[in-house]
């Protein structure tokens, strides 16, 4: 299933990473300012951003996209052309629930321009009407306050904590749980319950 997609917003362009990418990755990432806070890790997975690492990014974002186990959307600053962030679709669920955790990294340099919830407002556009969901879910530790509070931004309901649900940094934490769904947008769901039959 070829689940690639393009959107633009008012400043933005969200679309998949390609090989004519690495340029604009590679610069991304050398220029980003020291970590402000610790999640604030979108390049701690790399040393050298050579361009057979991007070319690996390049595979597994493939295949994870054909398995909707993990799509990457780039962000792209529509003025300059930088790439500025990503925003992704995470364990897309079908079978009855049709839904998919988001997550979203915006390098350090841009933060405090509106960019992030520019992006997550173009995701949700295209979790609903083009990968066709029905709910999305963000999953955050309930010390990450500045995340809660873009949560909240975004327009997303608290829906309660789950308990050591995740291991992150070595250690099963706690989440607090914000949902949407595509009628709280007003978007109409379009898609098809895929039920196992036995």
């Amino acid at each position: 299933m070829d689940t690639t997609y393009t959107i633009k917003t008012s400043r933005l362009i969200l679309r998949a990473l390609n090989e004519n990418d690495y340029d604009i990755w590679k610069e991304a990432h050398l220029t980003m300012l020291a970590p402000k806070n610790k999640w604030d890790v979108a390049n701690s997975q790399f040393t050298n951003f050579s361009k057979s690492d991007f070319k690996k990014i390049l595979r597994v974002n493939s295949l994870n996209r054909k398995n909707e186990s993990f799509i990457d959307y780039a962000i792209i600053d529509k003025k300059t052309k930088k790439y500025i962030g990503r925003v992704s679709l995470m364990n897309c669920i079908r079978s009855v629930t049709q839904s998919s955790f988001i997550g979203y990294v915006l390098f350090n340099n841009y933060w405090g321009h509106g960019f992030a919830a520019e992006a997550m407002n173009g995701l949700f556009q295209l979790a609903f009407k083009k990968h066709k969901l029905h709910r999305v879910v963000a999953g955050i530790e309930p010390e990450n306050l500045r995340s809660i509070k873009f949560a909240k931004k975004l327009g997303m309901r608290k829906e309660g904590v789950s308990k050591r649900v995740v291991l992150l940094r070595g250690q099963w934490r706690d989440l607090v749980q914000f949902a949407l769904t595509s009628d709280d947008l007003n978007i109409k769901w379009k898609g098809q319950i895929t039920q196992r039959r036995t």
